[in-house]
């Protein structure tokens, strides 16, 4: 049987100081968006790119890339941080290119680009606000409408992505600072092991 003096000083009791539990990347709002996107660009693309277009293959890459290191950085989070901020960039960074394939798409087809206080990006905003968010609540705007109205429609989503994402990274940065890598977590957390051990010797 273990004493409690011996289970509050093991290694697996300090563990839990410095490793983060698993989150659900699922819950994440910013995963939600991207997962959104990811559908509708790749539907967009169906509909209005000509298949083997570059561009067709860049727009779902950086979608793609945009959930897939959503996920990826979530998961690294449990026992890296510095990672888990490095894959939060890159998706970052995928949602912004795919950002500027939209305006590109829009701008050279004289297509207007919503104001963000239109009254068609306000009803989007209105719309991704339901929790879970899913596909579903686009869908028929991605199977009937024209492209310029769905490519305005992932543009909205776009900036509500990359608005969550900066939150995000602002909090892991500040977390990082404050807390440093699992490496110095882990060192001070070997120090913190020693002392007790020394305390519990000289009583």
């Amino acid at each position: 049987m273990i004493s409690d003096s011996e289970s509050h000083n093991s290694p697996s009791s300090h563990n839990s100081h410095f490793l983060s539990p698993r989150g659900d990347y699922r819950t994440l709002l910013s995963y939600q968006k991207s997962e959104v996107i990811y559908e509708i660009t790749y539907r967009f693309c169906q509909r209005f790119l000509q298949k083997g277009d570059r561009t067709t293959d860049q727009m779902i890459q950086a979608a793609r890339s945009g959930k897939q290191n959503i996920i990826e950085g979530s998961k690294a989070g449990t026992t890296s941080k510095e990672m888990e901020i490095k894959l939060t960039n890159v998706a970052r960074a995928s949602l912004e290119e795919l950002l500027e394939d939209y305006r590109d798409y829009l701008n050279t087809r004289d297509h207007p680009i919503w104001d963000k206080d239109s009254q068609q990006a306000t009803y989007v905003r209105k719309q991704a606000t339901k929790t879970p968010l899913s596909f579903e609540g686009f869908r028929d705007f991605t199977e009937t409408r024209p492209a310029e109205t769905i490519a305005n429609i992932a543009i909205c989503l776009i900036n509500q992505a990359n608005y969550l994402l900066d939150r995000q990274l602002k909090s892991l940065g500040a977390k990082f600072l404050k807390t440093g890598g699992l490496r110095e977590q882990m060192t001070q957390a070997r120090i913190q092991v020693r002392e007790e051990q020394r305390k519990n010797q000289d009583r």
